[in-house]
């Protein structure tokens, strides 16, 4: 059950990074923000966020290491992390930014990333 909360746990911290780091972008497009709001009005509210990701998580390193009794060592941990990102991020663009589309490389970037989920995951 560890491994189930921990990826869920990394999906929901993903899914805030994404919008801390991006959604600013789309809020401008959207003009919810304008090109005159200051830098630092934007950094505090992706600090925000970053707050809510980092509340998931630390909890999903610390309850998925296999010293802690979870079920990933820490290259697992971070492969998973780095694949769910990149899938959340995906979606994200996808789905709130018509201009961006998925091309042929970024299939073949994803099937690289199964093969590197696949030798960490290797004994």
């Amino acid at each position: 059950m560890n491994g189930v909360y921990t990826i869920g746990l990394l999906i929901v911290s993903n899914i805030f990074m994404t919008f801390a780091w991006y959604g600013h972008l789309k809020l401008q497009q959207m003009k919810v923000l304008s090109d005159s709001t200051p830098l630092y009005v934007i950094i505090i509210l992706s600090w925000m966020l970053a707050l809510a990701e980092y509340a998931c998580q630390v909890p999903a390193n610390r309850y998925g290491y296999v010293g802690n009794g979870g079920d990933f060592n820490l290259m697992q941990l971070k492969v998973i992390q780095e694949v769910i990102s990149l899938m959340v991020f995906t979606g994200f663009t996808v789905l709130f930014f018509n201009s961006e589309t998925f091309h042929w490389n970024h299939f073949a970037a994803f099937v690289c990333l199964i093969l590197a989920v696949y030798f960490v995951f290797m004994d």
